[in-house]
C-alpha cells in the first residue's frame, strides 16, 4: 500500500470509523483502479501543468452569448475563440447541468449537459482551446433530481441521502448565509419530514455522513475529470458536513473530505486542481490551503472585491495595502484565485475585522446610491446583517448618473482590475467585467432575485456591434483589459507563485513589487483617488538601474524618478 493509499484509509477512518472506513476503502480502491485503466492519459506527466503568469480564468455562463438558431455553448465557443483565444487560457463555465433554480446551482443531474445549452461534445470543443473549470455543487442537489425523488418515494439507498432533522432541535448555533428557515418540510409517503436546506427550499443538502453519498460524489468528480475538467470548483464547500451543536461551518470532517478528494486526484489525475469557494472571513478562507500540499491548490480571495471597492470609495489605499502586505502562501503549490466580480454579489463577510462596521455600512450605502441591492443573512439573535452587495462592479465603482465622462468610469474600473491582476495569484475575470457591462435592474424585476442584476445574457450581434465601435464603453473596457492581461502574461514577475511586497507610497497609491530578488521584477502603482499623485522612486533602492513601461514598452529614466500618477491611473514597470 502506498503512502497516498494509507492517507485515504486514514481519512475514511476519521470520517466513518475504522470498520466502516475499511469497507469504504475497498469500494473506493476498485473505483480508482477502474478509472486509471479507463483514463491512463490523465496520469501522464504532460497533463501536469503548473500555473504560470499566462494563466487567467474567464467566468461565464454557458448561454452568456446568444444568437438565434444556435445552441449557446456553440455560440460561446465560437465567440470566445474569436475574441479571447490566445490570451485568456482558462474558462469557468458556470453550472451547465440541468437545473431547477439559482441559475444552475440547483442541479437536477450532475452527469448531463443541459440540452438547452448543448452537449458534452460542445464542452469538449471548448476544452481544445481553453483549460476548463467545472462546478462541483456537492453540498446540495435539486429537489427535482432523481436522488431526491427516490428519497421521497422511500427507495433505498436514497432514504439516507439527505439530512432529516427534528424541528425541535436547537439549531441556533448554525451559521446562516440566508434568511429563510434552515429546515424545509416535505412529504415522504404520508409522513412529514424536515430536511436540511442551507440555501433554498429547492436545494436539498446532501448527507455526506453517509459513506455511500461520498462515493457517489467521488464518481461525479471523476466523471468531470474524465470530461476535460482541469479545475474542480468546490461550491459552498464550507457547509458540507453538519453536526448539530456547532456552526456547521469549516468542520474538521469538511477539511478531511477535501484532503481525500485531493489525494484521489493525485493518484489518478495529478494535473487536476481544486479550488474552494468559501465566502467567509479571510483567515477562515485561507484555512482551505491546508498545510500547503493536502487541500485546495487555489482559494477564492473573497476579501479583495470589497477592499478594492472601499479604497476607491474613500480615495485611500491604506486598508488594502495593509491587508495585501499580509498575504502569504503556505507553499509553492498553492495560490489565490483573485477576482473582483462573479455571478454572485460582493460578499462583505470576508472583510469583517478588516474594515470597520462604519466602513462596511459606507459600502452598503454607496451600492444602494448607485442603484444596487443588498442581501442579508440571519443572525443567531434573530436580527439580519448585510451579507452580499448585488450590483455590477462597474456601477459599484461609479454612479451611473454622476455626470462624469464615461472615460473616468472606465479609468476607475480598469485601474481596479489592474490592482487585482498585479497581486499574487491567478486572476479570474467575470464576463460582464471583461466586456464592460452595467447593472441589469430590469432582470431583477423579472426574476425577483437580487443576483439577477449581474447575470444578464447578451445577444451576440449586439455585443459584437458595440465592440466594433471604438468609442463605446464596452470597447473601451475590453481592449484596455486585453492589453493589461497580455502585459501580465509576458512578464515572469506575475507568476501566481512569485513573491510580492507592498511598498509605502502616498495614501491614495497602492504599490506592489512583484517577483523574487535577483530575478526580473515588476513594480505596479495604482492611484485610487480622483487627484493626481506625486511619485518619487529611487530605483537603486529596489536593486534596479532602469525601468520600462510594461504596457507600451517605453524606457523610463534610470536612477531617481519623479512623476505624477494621473487620477484613477496606474503604471506597471519592469525593473531592469
Amino acid at each position: 500500500m502506498t503512502s497516498a493509499e494509507r492517507r485515504l484509509m486514514d481519512y475514511l477512518a476519521f470520517l466513518y470509523g475504522h470498520e466502516t472506513g475499511e469497507m469504504v476503502w475497498h469500494k473506493l480502491r476498485e473505483k480508482l483502479d477502474r478509472f486509471s485503466r479507463d483514463n491512463p492519459e490523465l496520469r501522464d506527466p504532460s497533463h501536469v501543468r503548473p500555473l504560470t503568469q499566462s494563466d487567467t480564468m474567464l467566468i461565464t455562463y454557458g448561454d452568456q452569448v446568444r444568437e438565434p438558431g444556435r445552441l449557446p455553448l456553440q455560440t460561446l465557443s465560437e465567440f470566445l475563440g474569436a475574441y479571447i483565444g490566445g490570451w485568456v487560457s482558462n474558462i469557468h463555465i458556470l453550472p451547465f447541468y440541468p437545473y431547477s433554480s439559482d441559475d444552475g446551482f440547483s442541479v437536477i443531474g450532475y452527469l448531463q449537459v443541459n440540452e438547452k445549452l448543448g452537449t458534452w461534445e460542445d464542452i469538449n470543443r471548448l476544452s481544445r482551446n481553453f483549460g476548463l473549470m467545472f462546478d462541483a455543487v456537492i453540498n446540495h442537489i435539486s429537489r427535482g433530481s432523481d436522488w431526491f425523488k427516490k428519497y421521497l418515494a422511500g427507495v433505498p439507498p436514497y432514504t439516507d441521502y439527505f439530512l432529516e432533522v427534528d424541528p425541535s432541535q436547537d439549531l441556533s448555533q448554525v451559521f446562516r448565509p440566508r434568511t429563510h428557515p434552515i429546515l424545509t418540510s416535505v412529504k415522504v409517503g404520508e409522513v412529514t419530514r424536515h430536511v436540511w436546506t442551507t440555501f433554498s427550499h429547492d436545494q436539498i443538502d446532501l448527507n455526506v455522513a453517509n459513506p455511500q453519498v461520498l462515493l457517489e460524489i467521488l464518481d461525479v468528480l471523476l466523471f468531470y475529470v474524465a470530461h476535460q475538467a482541469r479545475f474542480i470548483r468546490l461550491d459552498a464547500i464550507a457547509f458540507l458536513w453538519k453536526e448539530i451543536g456547532t456552526s456547521c461551518l469549516h468542520l474538521p470532517q469538511t477539511h478531511t473530505v477535501i484532503k481525500l478528494i485531493h489525494t484521489v486526484f493525485n493518484l489518478v489525475a495529478p494535473g487536476t486542481m481544486l479550488i474552494t469557494e468559501t465566502n467567509v472571513p479571510h483567515q477562515e478562507n485561507i484555512s482551505y490551503f491546508g498545510d500547503g500540499s493536502d487541500e485546495a491548490q487555489l482559494v477564492y480571495n473573497f476579501a479583495l472585491p470589497p477592499l478594492v471597492l472601499h479604497c476607491f470609495r474613500v480615495g485611500d489605499a491604506k486598508k488594502l495595502s495593509a491587508w495585501a502586505a499580509g498575504l502569504k502562501l503556505t507553499s509553492n503549490q498553492v495560490t489565490f484565485f483573485n477576482f473582483l466580480a462573479s455571478h454572485d454579489g460582493i460578499g462583505v463577510t470576508p472583510v469583517r475585522g478588516i474594515l470597520s462596521e462604519a466602513e462596511i455600512n459606507g459600502l452598503v450605502d454607496q451600492v444602494r446610491l448607485h442603484g444596487g441591492l443588498v442581501s442579508s443573512r440571519n443572525m443567531p439573535d434573530g436580527s439580519q446583517m448585510p451579507y452580499e452587495l448585488n450590483i455590477n462592479y462597474f456601477d459599484a465603482l461609479s454612479h451611473p448618473d454622476s455626470g462624469e465622462p464615461v472615460e473616468v468610469h472606465i479609468n476607475r474600473f480598469v485601474t481596479a482590475h489592474a490592482i487585482m491582476f498585479a497581486l499574487v495569484g491567478m486572476p479570474g475575470i467575470y464576463f460582464h467585467s471583461l466586456f464592460g457591462s452595467r447593472s441589469w435592474t430590469k432582470g431583477v424585476e423579472i426574476t425577483g432575485s437580487n443576483r439577477t442584476i449581474n447575470r444578464q445574457k447578451l445577444d451576440r450581434r449586439d455585443l459584437e456591434h458595440e465592440l466594433s465601435d471604438p468609442n463605446s464603453r464596452r470597447a473601451g473596457v475590453f481592449y484596455r483589459m486585453r492589453t493589461l492581461l497580455q502585459a501580465r502574461a509576458a512578464h515572469p514577475a506575475f507568476s501566481p507563485y512569485a513573491s510580492q511586497r507592498v511598498l509605502d507610497m502616498a495614501p491614495a497609491v497602492f504599490c506592489v513589487l512583484r517577483g523574487d530578488p535577483g530575478e526580473r521584477q515588476a513594480l505596479c502603482l495604482h492611484n485610487v483617488s480622483g487627484s493626481p499623485q506625486s511619485i518619487f522612486l529611487d530605483l537603486a533602492s529596489l536593486g534596479a538601474h532602469g525601468a520600462r513601461d510594461l504596457l507600451n514598452g517605453h524606457i523610463l529614466a534610470g536612477g531617481q524618478i519623479s512623476f505624477d500618477l494621473p487620477s484613477f491611473g496606474f503604471l506597471w514597470m519592469g525593473l531592469e
